[in-house]
């Protein structure tokens, strides 16, 4: 469905809400621009009442609260900012992902990606493709984390084997790995924190 079609769909039945979507996507600059609105301005256009503005503003604050947390912090200051971060992109997966978090010289992502997707408990992890992502990005850091599906938080034995290459690894190309993240659920499991990076 386009973007006026869901709109006229959340307006609701009454008048045409297709043309509704349409005037009011126009008026207020797009999507953006509704997302930006107040009940004032949504109101002041013909055919939006008290109950249309309402349901339209619920929407809104119903998906800053669902985007929230999927946005990367604006610097990595604390393992807390990372853990926050990776627990949204991976909690609630049913399979094994394995994810980077690129970054400059001040802790800014740059990008973040899921490299690797396996099975319910296990994905293959390829330290090479992890090198070559941070060179094309030019990251100066990064961040790693992957989701056990178990709801275990714990690394495994392969877990740390494989954060100890990927530091060396990255060492030799002045890259900092600044943590590994195992998100099970709603836990996280940082292994900078617990001094086993």
């Amino acid at each position: 469905m386009s973007t006026p079609e869901l709109l006229a769909l959340l307006l609701g039945p009454g008048g045409d809400p297709l043309g509704l979507a349409d005037q009011l996507l126009d008026r207020l600059g797009g999507l953006a621009g509704v997302a930006r609105s107040s009940g004032w301005d949504l109101r002041r256009l013909g055919g939006i009442g008290d109950a249309r503005a309402a349901r339209v503003l619920c929407l809104i604050e119903l998906a800053a609260r669902l985007t929230a947390p999927l946005r990367p912090p604006d610097t990595v200051a604390s393992p807390a900012d990372s853990r926050r971060y990776f627990g949204a992109r991976l909690g609630h997966r049913r399979r094994e992902c394995f994810g980077c978090l690129y970054l400059d010289t001040r802790h800014r992502p740059v990008d973040f990606q899921i490299l690797f997707e396996g099975t319910i408990d296990s994905a293959a992890v390829y330290p090479r493709e992890i090198l070559r992502q941070c060179l094309e990005r030019d990251a100066a850091a990064v961040i790693i984390g992957h989701n056990h599906p178990s709801g275990d938080p714990a690394p495994s034995h392969a877990d740390l084997s494989l954060t100890r290459r990927l530091k060396d690894a990255l060492g030799l190309l002045d890259i900092r790995l600044l943590d590994h993240l195992i998100v099970a659920g709603q836990r996280c499991y940082s292994l900078a924190e617990h001094g086993r990076l």
